[in-house]
């Protein structure tokens, strides 16, 4: 009340605001309190004095008040606009936030210099998000403030992911039923943080009954209706250190501490009545003075034809009508506010310690800033600050699942399950477990991308040394069974079973058994695509000889019977010229296959494991399968013939050693095919290496181990008198 007094005597010793009009006022007690409030607005706009004050209507000007400043409560407010409705009479709230009050088409007439509460429910939502608190309470008197903004801040916080903890209105009489019943819901909640709206007179009750149930735990988060009040302090200073709350922005009104010591005859003395170093709600009330006097001022200047009314008329100061006392179209200042710190001083009195800031005229994730160092928490002093928390963070590695039945900030962690193939997650609190790139895989902590290994069969590991020894072994075989073959090339065994095929087979068989080694080390474009045509056109050629021995043995005796010249069709050089024939096919396939869509080195990614397989992949299936396809039909005609010369006579006659390996090199393969498609990485390679190896020993062991067994250990066998009968 002084500062709006000491606001219009100032005003009124301006000469730049206002000239040749002095301001006056009249002052009424609402009480904070509806119907004592409705009733005095009624008498200042009236210019009536109150029946019972001790004054005349003679003491009195009768002159309406055409604007008035008040109400502090937001209640109390709305009721008053609602019954001066009619008179147009402008209300300038120095104190009153509630953010309903900003609905111009119910409340046309009601202006405010304090913020709305809708800026500061956004600040509060952010220090509550700043301090990572998900599961707060909140709590509130029973009236139009706190119902607003309760609203407001449970609307806010789900952008968020705020959850309440609890919501509760306590009513503004407060029984020991209701304080009870509020009390045991701090108790029994999970939340150390609770956010309450009230003024700090309904307070009392709930502080009381805190303390005398041990409910000292809690971490407050004061609204600004209580975030300055000192009244607590004495009583509650143990349960409210600690304590955050936005306040109105503090300010300094020159000399008004002079005028307050001066009226009061209180120089010498200090009082918390004349400190001014926390205006603020004063400094609203200042501001409002200073808003009217502004608006009538321009008023004073406005030049007929160009004025704000209908037809461009101007207000008249003479006297002043109310509804010709406007403001602009908003009506809400730019919403301002210090974050304030309960701390205790060394002499155990309160002191509010500026400790950040929100400025809603800065950019969004710039309007709050914290000084969190300078923070002294309820209970951790300056350590840190408290956790509020329904669940704690996911680590990486884990996932949220949310419980059933609970808010959004309740949930459990399930660890991502590589099983499930679920990849890893590299954040707290994710919902979804995310995934690595293809080429890289979670470590064991699961908490990082790390390259895979690259898997592909070396020469160095295990599995790579055995099939590299058997291929080796192999061809070392195969060129000593060569080497017996020259040395005894003389001898009726070897010369009665076609020595040329034979010594051609020899080599293609080592040649078999060397392009195993090509399946084996890193695989490159040009390793691929040598090495399924190689593996194709080496065992064409030797299954081309084989066929090729079957069809001479048969005809041969067929060329005994008298008048038969078919051997003529089948000497050396018919021979070997339908192996390269046969051999001259499955190259062309190969051709074919190498133009069209080669094989080429590609990474598998298509399975989740902590290795990266490097294979060959065959490019054309159709290609591969036609190699495949190819051997099989050689082979097949060869087994056809082999078995129907099975049974002829001479001892030189090697087409049931034939038959034989043939039926062994069926198996390999037959066996080969589905073991190939269901195996995967190096697994799949060393299958295919070893049913190469398999069908060539199969080959070499059957046609070649009964010679060198009669040449070597069973040379008296080994003579033309044998080998006729």
């Amino acid at each position: 009340m002084q500062t709006m007094i000491f606001a219009v005597r100032e005003i009124n010793q301006r000469q730049d605001l206002l000239p040749n009009v002095s301001l006056g006022y009249h002052i009424r007690d609402s009480g904070d309190d509806i119907p004592v409030s409705v009733k005095r607005s009624l008498l200042l706009v009236n210019g009536q004095p109150e029946k019972g004050s001790g004054q005349s209507c003679e003491d009195i000007q009768k002159q309406p008040s055409p604007v008035i400043v008040g109400e502090a409560s937001s209640g109390v407010s709305m009721a008053v606009l609602r019954t001066l409705g009619s008179f147009k009479i402008p209300l300038v709230s120095y104190f009153a936030s509630c953010s309903c009050l900003s609905n111009k088409k119910d409340f046309p007439a009601f202006m405010r210099t304090m913020p709305s509460d809708l800026f500061q429910i956004k600040a509060l939502v952010k220090l509550v998000h700043y301090f990572q608190w998900t599961w707060v309470g909140v709590i509130g008197v029973d009236t139009d403030y706190a119902r607003f903004a309760i609203q407001l801040f449970l609307k806010e916080s789900e952008r968020f992911n705020i959850c309440p903890a609890y919501v509760h209105l306590y009513p503004v009489a407060l029984t020991q039923d209701a304080v009870e019943e509020l009390v045991n819901i701090l108790k029994s909640s999970s939340a150390t943080v609770i956010i309450n709206f009230s003024v700090d007179s309904y307070l009392h009750g709930v502080l009381k009954e805190c303390r005398r149930q041990n409910v000292t735990h809690l971490q407050w988060i004061a609204s600004e209706a209580w975030a300055t009040s000192k009244v607590l302090w004495d009583d509650f200073g143990d349960l409210l250190k600690g304590t955050l709350g936005f306040a109105i922005r503090r300010a300094d009104i020159p000399h008004l501490g002079n005028y307050l010591r001066r009226v009061s005859s209180l120089d010498d003395v200090y009082t918390l009545y004349s400190d001014v170093s926390q205006l603020r709600v004063s400094y609203n009330v200042y501001k409002a003075v200073y808003l009217i006097a502004h608006a009538l001022h321009d008023m004073s200047k406005c030049e007929p034809g160009k004025g704000p009314f209908q037809n461009g008329t101007c207000g008249s100061l003479y006297p002043v009508l109310s509804w010709q006392v406007r403001f602009d179209d908003n009506g809400d200042p730019i919403a301002s506010y210090d974050l304030m710190n309960w701390q205790r001083g060394s002499d155990g009195s309160l002191q509010l310690v500026r400790v950040g800031f929100y400025d809603a005229s800065l950019e969004d994730n710039k309007d709050l800033v914290i000084n969190e160092p300078v923070i002294m928490w309820h209970r951790r002093e300056k350590v840190c600050a408290p956790e509020s928390l329904c669940s704690q963070s996911c680590l990486p590695g884990s996932r949220k699942a949310r419980k059933k039945g609970k808010p959004v900030c309740c949930f459990d962690c399930i660890p991502c399950c590589f099983m499930l193939h679920f990849p890893p997650n590299f954040s707290t609190d994710s919902i979804n477990c995310l995934t690595c790139s293809r080429e890289t895989w979670p470590n064991q902590a699961q908490d990082q991308c790390i390259p895979k290994t690259l898997e592909f069969l070396s020469f160095q590991e295990p599995l790579g040394k055995i099939l590299w020894a058997f291929s080796a072994f192999g061809a070392c075989a195969a060129l000593a069974v060569l080497v017996v073959f020259i040395l005894y090339r003389k001898t009726p065994v070897i010369r009665g079973n076609n020595m040329e095929l034979s010594f051609l087979l020899l080599l293609f068989l080592c040649a078999c058994f060397l392009i195993g080694l090509t399946f084996l080390g890193k695989p490159t474009d040009w390793f691929c695509r040598i090495r399924y045509p190689a593996f194709g056109i080496s065992f064409t050629l030797c299954i081309s000889c084989i066929l090729a021995k079957t069809v001479v043995v048969l005809m041969a005796f067929r060329a005994t019977l008298p008048g038969s010249n078919v051997m003529k069709w089948f000497g050396p050089a018919k021979q070997r010229s339908s192996v390269i024939l046969c051999t001259f096919v499955q190259a062309l396939i190969c051709i074919i296959w190498l133009s069209t869509n080669p094989p080429v080195a590609s990474y598998n990614t298509k399975f989740m494991s902590a290795t990266l397989t490097v294979e060959c992949t065959v490019g054309s299936e159709i290609g591969f399968w036609c190699v495949l396809g190819y051997i099989g039909f050689l082979s097949s005609l060869c087994f056809v013939l082999a078995f129907l010369a099975r049974k002829l006579p001479d001892n030189f006659n090697e087409a049931k050693f034939i038959t034989f390996s043939m039926l062994i090199f069926f198996a390999v393969w037959i066996t080969f095919i589905p073991v190939y498609v269901s195996s995967r990485g190096k697994y799949m390679v060393a299958v295919h290496v070893f049913a190469i190896l398999a069908s060539a020993f199969s080959l070499l062991l059957c046609i070649f181990a009964p010679k060198c067994y009669i040449v070597l250990l069973k040379p008296e066998r080994n003579d033309k008198k044998h080998m006729m009968k």
